[in-house]
Formats: C-alpha cells, sequence, structure tokens
C-alpha cells in the first residue's frame, strides 16, 4: 500500500538539530492521507501488535490522560462521538478503550506517540504506538533513555543530549514545541523498523522523501512528556531537493 501526501505544510529547509520552535496553529491534525494511512495501521494493530505498542504498568495513568486530551481535539478535525464510540472522518467506527489507550490512539489518528517519563536525570521511554517507525525498532529502544534511544544517531552527541534533556525538563503544559526531520526512502513502505545492528541502507536513487513533523507536549497531570509523530510521505520528483537535501 503506497499512500502519499500532495504537499507538506511547512518548509523542509534543513536547519540544524535539534531544531525546535514553538507550535503556533493546533498540534493534531487529519490531512488528505488520513483515509490511506489508518488503513496501514489498522493492519499493524491487527498483525504486529506486539511490534508497534508498549506499555508500562506505571505509564498507564499517562496513557489515558492523553487518550483523553485527544478525544477534547477530535470534534474540531471532523469526528463525531457518541458515548464511546467515534465516528473517523474516513467513515470507522473506533471504540474508545481506557484499558488499551495506546491502541485507541494508533487507530483514531494518524499520529504515532511516544510517552517519556523522567528518571534520575534522563527521560525514558515508558510506553508508545509507533506504526510508522523511521529505521528504528520500538523493541530496542522502550525503557530505554534519551541517549539509547538516539543510538547510532552521529550527530547526537553529548552537548546535543544535555541541551535535548533541558529542554524536555522545561517544556510546559500548553506550550507544546515541534520540529521536523527529512529522510529519503527507496521504499514508500510507512512502517520502516530498523535494528541497530542492521546496516544503514544506501539512499541512492530513493524515490520518496519522508518528513516527520514532531510536537513535544507535556500532560499536565502526570507531566508525562509526550512525543508526537506525524510522517508526510512525497513522490521525490515533487520535492525540492535542494530544499530538503
Amino acid at each position: 500500500m503506497t499512500v502519499l501526501h500532495h504537499s507538506i505544510p511547512y518548509d523542509v529547509s534543513t536547519r540544524a538539530l535539534p531544531g525546535i520552535q514553538p507550535v503556533k496553529e493546533p498540534w493534531l491534525r487529519v490531512d488528505e492521507a488520513y483515509a490511506g494511512q489508518m488503513a496501514r495501521r489498522s493492519e499493524l494493530l491487527d498483525s504486529k501488535a506486539g511490534e508497534v505498542l508498549y506499555l508500562e504498568p506505571q505509564a498507564r495513568a499517562a496513557a489515558s490522560e492523553l487518550l483523553d486530551m485527544v478525544l477534547t481535539l477530535l470534534p474540531d478535525l471532523g469526528f463525531e462521538q457518541a458515548g464511546a464510540v467515534v465516528l473517523c472522518p474516513d467513515g470507522r467506527r473506533v471504540t474508545v478503550d481506557h484499558a488499551n489507550p495506546m491502541a485507541t490512539l494508533g487507530r483514531l489518528v494518524q499520529c504515532d506517540f511516544v510517552l517519556l517519563d523522567k528518571r534520575g536525570d534522563e527521560h525514558v521511554l515508558t510506553g508508545a504506538v509507533l506504526c510508522f517507525p523511521a529505521s528504528w525498532r520500538l523493541d530496542e529502544k522502550a525503557g530505554q533513555p534519551l541517549v539509547a534511544i538516539h543510538t547510532p544517531v552521529d550527530s547526537y552527541d553529548d552537548n546535543i543530549a544535555k541541551r535535548v534533556q533541558r529542554l524536555f525538563d522545561g517544556i510546559q503544559p500548553d506550550r507544546p514545541l515541534w520540529r521536523f526531520n527529512g529522510l529519503w526512502y527507496v521504499d514508500p513502505e510507512l512502517h520502516q523498523p530498523r535494528s541497530v545492528t542492521e546496516p544503514r541502507r544506501q539512499r541512492d536513487g530513493a524515490g520518496y522523501f519522508r518528513s516527520e513533523r514532531q510536537t513535544l507536549l507535556r500532560l499536565p497531570q502526570s507531566r508525562t512528556v509526550v512525543f508526537a509523530i506525524h510522517t508526510y510521505l512525497m513522490r521525490a520528483e515533487d520535492v525540492d531537493k535542494d530544499a530538503a537535501s
């Protein structure tokens, strides 16, 4: 299944890491790829739940809090809710299940979500629904701190790690932040897990450009940091390669 966007709603010119900006518009969105992406997400949640879902018991309250937050945002995005049933823009009906909050989120919206809680000096990955990983595997990062999560990103050195941790410490509720990345792929598949032990794939002749709009927000009750990932995918010929290099 190839699910493509017609455009990316932000400037994809290269910026230095971490490239963080305040969110100035609604952070949760529905776009023209919603139906296709949700069909792929449903397939993955049905067939690969053990690979795309993770939740530590102590993070369950935060996951439920995130689900409640997202539910409050859905009416402005074309969703309707009657009791525990949500009617989605593509016509699907999703039952809200607080016993399985990450799976419910994964069936409602295009975003992937990663939960990170402060333990000691670092934030640790304590929960996720990750249907569209961009060359990493949830099972290798689950329960790991930020530094380990970013292995083997060459540019994520000690200086960047300290800056990112300070950033996470300073995130305030109702003041979300965002950044983006840009990646070239040969294969348009959205589900792109890759182990840290696998060699980096060559991108020569890549036919697709992939960009993640990554939002960082803090849940007000649990104080958990949420990393929300909205994935855009376009054909290479439709993207300015100089700007997206």
